[in-house]
């Protein structure tokens, strides 16, 4: 039955996006298969042998053990702050880990470690995906650095980026996660589909563009060869204090974001249960409990896991992980990874001005060119989304 349920989800995801499809008659359907039979793989090794599941516990229980690590730095400055009765301040144990991550990162990358590693999977990701270069590199890089900074690692190849290609890399960005999120991530759901979402959506994104915004990356004219993420040549401690501050100003920002979309949610449900006896949550619901049913959520599942998908949408992945806490104990277990992995990128309308705003401050021109497909972007990488949730759903 989940299988039968999984290709539902496929013909319904691919069915959208033939129907938005810049070029339908050159969709790469063989690109699609072969990276859909490899996300099929990695779920199966991940969720369903014993080798696969003790990699995915010793991820989890490491970045567990950073956050450990990280609470050294925060108990100094925020003790006896940083917990309440009966639980904790969300601020300084899920966000303020972020600031240490981030410092691993730099150090990381500072070194050329994480230059050697991109590098590599992102050749190895061109010879299985036949995507071209530029568009493995990013994949990879963008789900280890994140987004706006990994944009910066190809800023003298984008003013030359066909706007095929600029849609591939943006759709990308939007649908994976920072290094420095995943912590924080596995703080609020399970660490195994944190890590799962993370390799499927690296293939989601260029599966998705291929039916969407389909081009054969050896005749769109530019292939920039990137073969290197360039460390900085600052001093080490002027890089490393950089990526500190980086880390803190990103925390604060996610902080104000959790604050004015809570409070936002918060007031819509208080007003429309007063007046129509119905929350506002309920609403967006029933409104994407269907979308919910098609990618294989159980039917008792769909109208809570709806309203979570939809808050995903309209505020961020951490509301949508807030609420997706309070209510996980009360879903099957297939509810459960569905939703866990599809809230495992930056799909929503925050992000869309992100992006944009990140390629404008490189080349003003090619930022025009984002701001004009940006609702077929959002679209593109919410698919993304839907479809790492849909196949681990089939193994469940």
């Amino acid at each position: 039955m989940s299988i039968i349920k999984g290709i539902v989800a496929l013909l319904f995801i691919f069915g959208i996006g033939y129907l938005v499809s810049s070029d339908r008659k050159n969709i790469r359907y063989k690109q699609m298969g072969r990276m859909v039979i490899f996300q099929m793989i990695i779920s199966y090794v991940c969720l369903h042998t014993s080798g696969g599941i003790k990699v995915l516990a010793g991820i989890s229980g490491f970045f567990s053990w950073l956050m450990n690590q990280a609470a050294g730095g925060t108990d100094f400055v925020f003790g006896g702050f940083q917990f309440v009765e009966g639980g904790s301040v969300f601020f300084f144990n899920v966000l303020m880990p972020i600031v240490f991550i981030s410092a691993l990162v730099g150090i990381l990358n500072y070194i050329k470690v994480l230059p050697f590693i991109i590098k590599w999977v992102g050749k190895g990701i061109c010879k299985i995906t036949g995507m071209g270069e530029l568009e493995s590199y990013f994949s990879v890089s963008t789900a280890v650095l994140g987004q706006p900074e990994v944009f910066i690692t190809i800023k003298e190849q984008i003013p030359k980026l066909s706007a095929k290609q600029l849609y591939t890399i943006c759709a990308s960005a939007m649908s994976a996660v920072s290094a420095a999120m995943l912590a924080s991530y596995m703080e609020m759901v399970d660490g195994k589909f944190v890590v799962v979402a993370v390799f499927l959506n690296i293939f989601s994104a260029l599966i998705i563009s291929c039916i969407v915004n389909p081009y054969d990356p050896e005749k769109e004219g530019l292939q920039p060869s990137t073969s290197e993420v360039k460390a900085e040549k600052e001093p080490f401690f002027q890089v490393l204090g950089t990526y500190i501050l980086d880390g803190f100003h990103l925390a604060v920002t996610v902080a104000a974001m959790l604050i004015g979309f809570i409070a936002l949610v918060t007031f819509l449900n208080n007003s429309f249960d007063y007046l129509f006896n119905i929350t506002f949550t309920d609403i967006l619901g029933y409104a994407f409990s269907p979308i919910a049913f098609l990618i294989g959520v159980p039917q008792e599942d769909m109208v809570k896991i709806g309203s979570i998908m939809a808050t995903k949408l309209i505020t961020n992945e951490f509301v949508a992980m807030g609420n997706l806490g309070e209510i996980i104990h009360t879903l099957t277990p297939k509810g459960a990874a569905i939703i866990s992995t599809y809230l495992v990128s930056f799909a929503n309308f925050g992000t869309v001005g992100i992006v944009t705003g990140s390629i404008s401050a490189i080349d003003k021109s090619q930022g025009k060119t984002v701001a004009k497909y940006s609702m077929k972007l959002l679209l593109g990488a919410t698919m993304a989304s839907l479809l790492t949730a849909s196949i681990v759903g089939i193994f469940f």
